[in-house]
């Protein structure tokens, strides 16, 4: 879909582009064709997509995968898609199955808690709620087994950060857990419209083949690692006195040969791993 086709559309249809849903359609086929092939799809994937506005995205998808579910918040763009992927013979002449949802996609993911492990996310994500959509989808076992998403750059650059990188925190952390980053490139502004006026990129990220972590110690990573960084300029064993006793931390932090006086931003993913495992496997059952 070329820019001269997204704008005759709109106004045929007298759309209004709301800047709250974060409704910057990316239109340059060579951005376009980088993320497909960033995806490195085939008949058997099962994608989902978050967030398809005019559907340019969706239909390379519908190309070159086997099937394809999209999750739109607006209802004017839902309608849109029907006629095109529905009415015409696009999705059926490539022969994938094409559903489309008219939800919020966060909502959705929170309220369905569906297996993602057999799919792949392929999304150019509305940037206001692209990090929560990313945590969510990160858990474990049910998560995709890639993530290919545009974004804003400076939330791409936390997910791809590496200890003691300027972006590494939270975010970082708790999509790691689940996700190896693999690799990112930047989109220009002018390949959006409207064009943002953020910096954008897309990032690949691949689901662990090995859990760093059980299940049961989620929850007690997520606390860890949000209680080692509400004060990053703090040494993080200061701050988890807060949660934990102080000789079991003592006795962690040597085990681990991790420094009393380390912060936060100095430990690796696997490192937060290996400590939670060591003071969750503490508690009593």
């Amino acid at each position: 879909m070329k820019l001269s086709e997204m704008r005759e559309i709109l106004e045929q249809r007298g759309i209004q582009l709301t800047k709250s849903l974060g409704q910057n359609f990316l239109h340059d086929q060579n951005q376009l064709k980088r993320i497909i092939e960033a995806a490195e799809l085939s008949p058997e994937d099962k994608i989902l997509e978050i967030g398809p506005g005019l559907g340019p995205l969706t239909g390379l998808l519908l190309e070159n995968a086997g099937a394809v579910l999209a999750i739109e918040k607006d209802k004017r763009l839902v309608e849109f898609l029907q006629e095109r992927y529905y009415k015409s013979t696009g999705a059926a002449a490539h022969g994938a199955s094409f559903e489309l949802l008219h939800d919020d996609a966060l909502e959705f993911l929170q309220r369905e808690k569906r297996d993602w492990s057999h799919w792949k996310l392929v999304s150019n994500l509305p940037y206001s709620v692209a990090s929560p959509i990313l945590v969510e989808l990160a858990d474990g076992g049910r998560s995709p087994a890639r993530i290919v998403a545009t974004l804003q750059l400076e939330v791409a650059k936390r997910l791809m950060a590496q200890a003691d990188d300027d972006d590494y925190g939270i975010l970082t952390l708790l999509v790691q857990l689940d996700f190896i980053p693999k690799h990112w490139f930047k989109i220009p502004p002018g390949s959006f419209y409207p064009a943002p006026d953020v910096d954008s990129a897309c990032v690949v990220l691949d689901r662990r083949a090995q859990p760093l972590l059980p299940e049961a110690f989620r929850e007690a990573f997520e606390q860890i690692v949000k209680r080692a960084f509400s004060q990053r300029r703090k040494m993080m064993l200061k701050l988890l006195k807060q949660d934990w006793p102080e000789d079991r931390l003592a006795r962690a932090f040597a085990d681990l040969s991790i420094s009393p006086q380390e912060r936060a931003e100095k430990l690796s993913v696997e490192q937060f791993a290996a400590l939670t495992a060591h003071l969750a496997s503490a508690l009593p059952s």
